[in-house]
C-alpha cells in the first residue's frame, strides 16, 4: 500500500449542496426553500427561543428567584470540632491562623465559629463572630474568645 492508494472511507465525504444552478440541479428555481413564508426569504430567521409569537419560556420565568437583602453578610462556618483536630493547646485562632491550617481560603473571608463538636484544648480565639454554644465550649475547656 502506497500513500497514492489512501482514499476516504465510503460515504464518509459528501458533495456541497449547490443550491440555485438550474432545475436540472435538483435545487433551482426555490433552492430548496418551498414557496412562500419568512423561511424562504432572506435574512429572515427566528430567534432563539421563539415560540411562534407565544410569550417564550425565559419571559415567563421571573428574572430573579426571592428575595435578596443588599445587607446580607455571610460569614464561613468552622466547628469547634475542626479547631480540637487542627490546632494545640494555647494556641491562637484567627485568620491568619485558620488560612494557614487550610481550613480557610482568604484571609479577608469573614469566619464564625460553631459549637459542633467538642473541644478539649484551651485556645485564644480570634474571629468575627463566635456563636453563644461555641464560646460557652471553648470558655470550658479553658481557652476564651476575643
Amino acid at each position: 500500500m502506497e500513500l497514492k492508494d489512501l482514499t476516504p472511507a465510503p460515504g464518509s465525504r459528501k458533495n456541497r449542496k449547490r443550491v440555485g444552478r438550474g432545475n436540472g440541479s435538483g435545487y433551482g428555481k426555490t433552492s430548496g426553500r418551498g414557496m412562500n413564508g419568512a423561511k424562504s426569504r432572506a435574512g429572515k430567521q427566528k430567534r432563539a427561543g421563539f415560540e411562534g409569537g407565544q410569550t417564550p419560556l425565559y419571559m415567563r420565568l421571573p428574572k430573579l428567584p426571592g428575595f435578596r437583602n443588599i445587607n446580607h453578610v455571610e460569614y464561613l462556618p468552622v466547628n469547634v470540632s475542626r479547631l480540637e483536630e487542627k490546632f494545640e493547646a494555647g494556641e491562637t485562632v484567627d485568620k491568619a491562623a485558620l488560612k494557614a491550617k487550610g481550613i480557610i481560603k482568604h484571609e479577608t473571608d469573614l469566619v464564625k465559629v460553631l459549637g459542633d463538636g467538642d473541644i478539649t484544648k484551651a485556645l485564644t480565639v480570634k474571629v468575627d463572630k463566635v456563636s453563644a454554644s461555641a464560646a460557652q465550649k471553648i470558655e470550658a475547656a479553658g481557652g476564651k474568645v476575643e
